[in-house]
């Protein structure tokens, strides 16, 4: 218990230090009053002084930001940084991701930006490793065995072994599954040796081979309990694939139409699981359009970064000096083929007349873009071209007398006759202004020569039914060679059958001897061994003149301002373009030399 004497001690002392508090109250504000507020009155006499050392202040600051904005240029330099989204436009709609089915352009873009392969093209053009680290072939050629990288990984975290890649095969030759690589898959086994070893036995030789594994890997974790029967209508493929490629699928958003024309959009982002390394850019979209117009205007409003599906660069944004427009030669041929099973060109001295009434040279050089004149069935660098066999060149007078021999003889209009007969066909293709020019300028050529070419332009649905069916006389028609073409599709008797898969012997064009070549020519991988077993079949390709080669066509990619690491030379298809996706970059900033 506290006593009295200890509680009056406390309060003295409390009153001591009150009495100190407000002692040093009232010594401060003395001190303002003094200190403070009665020299604000003298400021206006020292303002010009007090000024003259803010102006000289910030003359030295001013001077420190120029000079290092100045010196900036010898130790920075502006150079592409990572970050950004990127936005391509793309002319076409959006029905499927899965590489099993994507074939139109938007859905072989996203499937190719979501989905790896086993092997893909680089810039050059060359077959180089994507998920693969490489391949073996045993002494025979038919056993191949490919070799994955290690640490791959699904988008969803998930290890990707051998056995994706055999669910991936095996799904494809199921038949119930209706994918459209169904016929290069038939008789060929595929086994998982290992988590990381894929083995593919060939029922016979096929040099090309390892070209046909750069479609996309599906997973089976996923899709290994979907019926074969589903597979292409699952929701997999439209609203959550999941892929090994170098962006992984966000969302998907519709525009509202506007009449029969249709836009998207669908949000991709950089694939932290990437076996390269995340990508460069953050987030890839692709906008897709079914009116160019509607596509130009967005390019124009600066809501693209890039276009893909238009034929040339639009005269309205011709004048903008940040668009820059690439025309990338195709590994394909525009190519005029000759029905050989219609009467009036079953005849080979007919064929051969139309082949030489053409002049090439003057049709190419008046295309309005560079392309590449194209004279015999293969391209410079493929195997088996050969620049001393080629088709029949340019000569008018020749023409026209080979035409006399076949029993042609000019009419009263300039129409060659013969039984009463005109000689007269259609020739088919699609109505571009590419080709619009193109069939104009054989038309006058043929003409010339006293032959009647009736043009048909149409639009590619109604074209795809006339290729199908072969329903034309001539067809004036690009086809997709690659890198290592196997032309037996393209010429080999057996595919001008109805029955044939694919029928993209549109020529149906049938011979002994370039059947004998052709299967020999695809049996070897010596360069210099195919390029001798091929030589029969370009003599008989030459001589018995089944169509007429003219150029190889381009793609045209247009983008603005500088997309840093996009540099093809050469494509196969289109969706090549994005042989080195993962490394590209839209944004810039200076950074230190180093």
């Amino acid at each position: 218990m506290i006593n009295r004497t200890t509680k009056l001690r406390w309060r003295r002392r409390f009153k001591q230090r009150r009495n100190q508090v407000e002692d040093l109250g009232v010594q401060a504000e003395e001190h303002i009053e003094q200190h403070f507020f009665k020299r604000l009155s003298r400021l206006a006499e020292v303002r010009r002084f007090v000024l003259s050392w803010i102006v000289l202040f910030v003359l030295l600051i001013g001077s420190v930001l120029y000079q290092s904005t100045g010196l900036s240029n010898y130790y920075k330099t502006l150079q592409p940084v990572p970050g950004g989204t990127f936005t391509e436009g793309i002319l076409g709609s959006f029905t499927n991701a899965n590489p099993l089915y994507a074939t139109g352009p938007v859905d072989s873009a996203v499937s190719h930006l979501v989905f790896s392969g086993l092997f893909k093209y680089d810039s050059k053009n060359s077959l180089i490793g994507d998920l693969a680290s490489g391949w073996k072939v045993n002494e025979k050629e038919t056993v191949y065995t490919v070799t994955l990288k290690p640490n791959l990984h699904w988008q969803d975290g998930q290890a990707l072994t051998a056995k994706d890649v055999v669910f991936t095969y095996k799904t494809i030759q199921n038949p119930d599954a209706k994918s459209p690589l169904l016929s290069s898959w038939q008789g060929i086994t595929v086994q998982a040796v290992s988590d990381s070893v894929v083995t593919f036995t060939l029922p016979n030789v096929l040099s090309s081979f390892p070209h046909s594994l750069t479609n996309g890997i599906v997973p089976e974790h996923i899709l290994a309990d979907i019926p074969a029967a589903q597979m292409r209508a699952m929701q997999f493929n439209t609203v959550n694939p999941v892929g090994a490629g170098p962006f992984s699928w966000s969302a998907i958003e519709m525009a509202q139409n506007k009449g029969t024309h249709q836009q998207g959009r669908i949000g991709l982002v950089a694939n932290s699981f990437y076996y390269e390394g995340k990508p460069a850019l953050s987030k890839y979209v692709i906008h897709f359009f079914t009116n160019e117009q509607e596509m130009v205007d967005s390019f124009q409003n600066r809501e693209l970064n890039a276009m893909s599906g238009v034929e040339s660069l639009p005269d309205t944004i011709q004048a903008d000096n940040s668009i820059k427009q690439y025309n990338i030669p195709l590994t394909a041929q525009v190519m005029v083929f000759f029905r050989t099973s219609q009467e009036l060109l079953s005849d080979v001295k007919v064929r051969q007349a139309l082949v030489q009434a053409v002049d090439q040279n003057d049709l190419v050089a008046n295309m309005g873009f560079p392309v590449i004149a194209s004279h015999e069935p293969f391209l410079l660098n493929q195997p088996g071209f050969n620049a001393d066999i080629t088709q029949l060149p340019f000569n008018r007078d020749k023409a026209a007398a080979l035409l006399s021999e076949a029993g042609w003889l000019p009419g009263k209009d300039g129409i060659r006759e013969k039984n009463g007969k005109q000689l007269t066909f259609n020739l088919y293709s699609q109505s571009t202004s590419e080709y619009a020019y193109v069939t104009q300028k054989l038309q006058a050529d043929w003409r010339k020569v006293g032959v009647k070419a009736e043009v048909l332009l149409q639009p590619d649905s109604d074209l795809k039914t006339t290729v199908t069916y072969h329903n034309y006389d001539a067809l004036l028609y690009g086809i997709s060679l690659g890198a290592d073409p196997d032309a037996y599709a393209y010429w080999g008797s057996t595919q001008a059958d109805q029955r044939a898969a694919n029928r993209v012997n549109f020529s149906e064009y049938k011979s002994a001897t370039a059947d004998r070549a052709l299967e020999a020519g695809r049996t070897r991988s010596d360069p210099a061994l195919r390029a001798v077993k091929y030589r029969p079949f370009l003599e008989a390709w030459r001589n018995d003149a089944p169509a007429l080669a003219l150029y190889q066509p381009r793609y045209v990619y247009i983008v603005r301002d500088t997309v840093h690491g996009f540099e093809p030379s050469v494509v196969n298809v289109a969706t090549d373009r994005y042989a080195n996706v993962a490394h590209w970059m839209i944004r810039q900033e200076k950074v230190v030399k180093q």
